[in-house]
């Protein structure tokens, strides 16, 4: 089985997980971190075909978005394994899975990434600022529950997953996190699309707070 064939049968695998996905994490995410992937492969000294797989793969471990995590992490080594994929080749593509969450880093100690690791964290975290940023933001914020602004909660400085998984409201996510991003983007093409992403983001914040407290009409 070549690779092409191989990265079919990885999407369709990742299709049938997250077929009925309402969260914001659905193939559509999933297919704009892969050509955002790609993208940035391009541009770097790295093993493309592990980028794409991983890229593919994943949300599939998230444990905001799986019951299981651990059945979910043998299932996948379990799909990987049928499709020929050795033992060092899986835990190369766990190393990226693993590392790519904001939130599995918050509290510890840097990680060194693999360039491969770098190029899926960077491409995920694109897809979370900017214009398509902000919508997927305020949709994941509905389908949690989320409050969506309140003023008199100032946003916080995370320290840990736990807390980061207290949610406070919508518009404090942006502070929170998605502001923070574009800096800790690892290469180069990434730091470029991160910056101009931010600036959409820092604009419809002040337009938001300017509609949110009535100012824009007097």
């Amino acid at each position: 089985m070549d690779q092409e064939q191989l990265l079919e049968k990885v999407k369709v695998y990742v299709e049938s997980i997250l077929a009925k996905d309402s969260s914001g994490h659905g193939m559509d995410h999933i297919n704009r971190v892969v050509k955002l992937a790609k993208e940035l492969a391009a541009t770097e000294d790295c093993d493309y075909f592990k980028v794409v797989v991983a890229a593919y793969l994943h949300d599939l471990m998230d444990d905001k978005l799986v019951e299981d995590v651990s059945e979910a992490r043998s299932n996948l080594v379990l799909f990987l394994s049928e499709l020929g994929f050795i033992k060092n080749e899986i835990n190369d593509l766990f190393h990226i899975i693993d590392n790519v969450s904001f939130s599995n880093h918050l509290g510890k100690q840097k990680v060194e990434l693999s360039i491969e690791a770098q190029v899926v964290q960077d491409a995920d975290r694109l897809d979370a600022i900017g214009a398509i940023g902000i919508a997927r933001t305020f949709y994941y914020g509905g389908f949690a529950g989320h409050k969506m602004h309140d003023s008199t909660i100032l946003p916080r400085k995370l320290q840990d997953k736990k807390e980061y998984r207290v949610n406070q409201t919508v518009i404090n996510h942006f502070y929170e996190k998605l502001l923070l991003l574009p800096e800790l983007l690892n290469t180069k093409k990434a730091q470029e699309i991160g910056q101009q992403r931010k600036q959409v983001m820092m604009t419809f914040l002040a337009d938001f707070e300017s509609e949110y407290l009535g100012k824009d009409y007097k």
